[in-house]
């Protein structure tokens, strides 16, 4: 699906303001020079290329090699692997902050509860976690994204906070809103944005 849509995806949500306050607010916890990972980079735009913009170690990862070669050209300041998440070694302690902006809606609860739980891991004690998604209780369910079909999973919001809770994340503030994609015929959808310290 990723493929298909490219820059068509950026140009859609690109714009949300909530997630542009939402990396506001991690660049404003970060050290400086820190080692962050950002979980389904796509474009590398806004994520990878803000906080590259401020002088981080930016590793980007994103099972869409169209969305890796976009981001590899548009971010040469951060690096961008083609890979699948939930295969990925990382090494405990290993990174200053995650962010995970809607990147976990293609997957079971089961793999987002346990990929959640492994990369808190992967932040060093005191990091920090950006993550959002849209808080539904659905799984498995057949919807049309940007004129693309796909199968969706995803928890209400308190279920959501507490998969978080459980992987040790400590939720320092949420913002939830009503966002409507730069797409034509695109449906208004509910968006969850939470803060989060590693404990």
């Amino acid at each position: 699906m990723f493929d298909v849509l490219g820059l068509a995806y950026e140009k859609a949500f690109g714009a949300s303001e909530t997630h542009r306050a939402s990396l506001a607010w991690l660049l404003s916890e970060l050290p400086p020079e820190a080692r962050v990972l950002d979980v389904g980079s796509g474009t590398g735009r806004p994520t990878a290329a803000a906080l590259a913009a401020a002088g981080h170690q930016v590793l980007g990862i994103d099972v869409s090699p169209v969305m890796v070669e976009i981001a590899t050209r548009q971010v040469p300041g951060a690096e961008f692997r083609c890979a699948d998440i939930r295969t990925v070694v990382l090494g405990d302690e290993s990174y200053d902050a995650v962010c995970v902006y809607f990147s976990l809606l293609q997957m079971s609860r089961e793999e987002q509860t346990r990929l959640v739980a492994g990369l808190s891991r992967a932040v060093k004690p005191g990091g920090h976690m950006a993550l959002a998604t849209i808080p539904v209780d659905a799984e498995g369910v057949e919807v049309v994204f940007m004129d693309q079909p796909v199968r969706a999973t995803s928890f209400s919001r308190d279920d959501f906070v507490a998969m978080v809770t459980d992987a040790h994340l400590t939720v320092q503030s949420e913002h939830t809103l009503v966002f409507t994609p730069a797409h034509p015929g695109a449906a208004a959808e509910p968006h969850l944005f939470l803060h989060c310290r590693r404990d």
